[in-house]
């Protein structure tokens, strides 16, 4: 794992459940976007706002466009898990963020992906994020928040 600054990755802990794994005792796939969900959530938070004051405030949501996971080895049952999520790119209707999901301790990477969102109102139409989100999301242009697909 390569070092970041504190501000570029978030960091979420979670333990596997005996519900997230199927038949053969390996965490089931669609969790994996589980876990980048609850990392996403825990980014906004740790940038000074709750996703759900922007959704009751601004009647605005992150709606996920686009989603890829490339997975490395298998979590299983118990297994304590870090999530590290960071922003990647921010424009006026559309974030994409970053994943990295790590089995604890050792630090063996099991997965990594990206979302790309569009800011949009209740009915689903596209919106411009409103400035003081973008000042809360602006984050510096890090190669390290990159997709490493070819690895």
């Amino acid at each position: 794992m390569t070092a970041q600054a504190p501000d570029h990755w978030t960091s979420s802990t979670l333990r596997v459940r005996y519900a997230e794994t199927d038949q053969m005792g390996i965490v089931y796939y669609a969790n994996f976007l589980v876990w980048f969900e609850m990392g996403r959530t825990d980014y906004c938070r740790q940038h000074g706002f709750a996703y759900r004051e922007m959704e009751a405030r601004d009647g605005l949501y992150i709606m996920v466009a686009e989603c890829r996971c490339r997975y490395k080895a298998p979590a299983h049952y118990d297994d304590e898990i870090l999530v590290r999520t960071c922003l990647r790119e921010t424009r006026k209707r559309v974030l994409v963020f970053g994943y990295e999901v790590y089995r604890q301790p050792g630090e063996e990477m099991l997965a990594e992906g990206e979302t790309v969102h569009v800011i949009t109102d209740r009915e689903g139409h596209p919106r411009t994020l409103p400035d003081r989100y973008l000042e809360l999301f602006k984050a510096p242009k890090i190669d390290d928040c990159r997709l490493k697909i070819d690895d």
